[in-house]
């Protein structure tokens, strides 16, 4: 009850500045910007283009800058506003190399804006999900194979031995906005354990068993 979508297009300031031109007519007030936009692609080194990596950089890293710029005026002092980085920025993942640099830059303008929003008293922070089952399992143009594969991968990488819910990032992001009211500046995990390089316990039985 109450919501209300909005097309935009992460990639054009223009139409971030018109997204913020809305938000200022209609709603008194932001107590949580989430800024979550953003695109995967599995692209090797080699083939990397010059527009692949434009594009990545335009819509997952320029894009949710200047998303926080231009809405940040809007969000009520000791609000808070959340990025969505992922555990790709904090190790070498083949094929994910631009990817995880989108992810990286965010990771530090969730740290530079926490200082430079602390006169506001606005928290500024970040989730970090792992494999997450979504429609496109985050990988653009994914075939219904490859999302199969990438759910059957995540389900044996995972040290809790399954993908992650989208309802479940839900609920870190809006700990961390109206909860964590002590806490700035951080990225949280949300990966059933992958990014902490956890190992699952050995099963004895198995071990007999071969």
């Amino acid at each position: 009850p109450g919501a209300r979508v909005v097309g935009s297009d992460a990639s054009s300031l223009p139409a971030i500045s018109a997204l913020a031109d809305l938000v200022a007519r209609e709603l008194d007030r932001i107590d949580l910007l989430f800024v979550n936009a953003g695109v995967a692609t599995l692209d090797p080194f080699a083939d990397v283009t010059e527009a692949s990596y434009d594009h990545a950089f335009a819509l997952n890293a320029k894009g949710a800058f200047f998303t926080a710029q231009r809405l940040a005026p809007r969000i009520v002092d000791g609000g808070a506003l959340v990025f969505t980085t992922s555990i790709a920025n904090a190790g070498g993942n083949p094929g994910m190399t631009v990817y995880a640099g989108t992810k990286a830059a965010l990771r530090a303008f969730a740290q530079g804006l926490a200082a430079e929003l602390l006169p506001r008293r606005i928290r500024v922070n970040a989730v970090s999900p792992g494999f997450i089952k979504t429609p496109t399992m985050g990988v653009a143009s994914a075939t219904d194979a490859l999302r199969a594969a990438f759910e059957q991968e995540g389900n044996a990488l995972t040290p809790m031995r399954r993908i992650g819910t989208p309802d479940e990032v839900a609920a870190a992001v809006l700990f961390l906005a109206f909860d964590a009211t002590f806490t700035t500046g951080v990225e949280l995990a949300i990966d059933g354990g992958l990014g902490q390089h956890l190992t699952a316990p050995h099963d004895p039985s198995a071990a007999q068993a071969g």
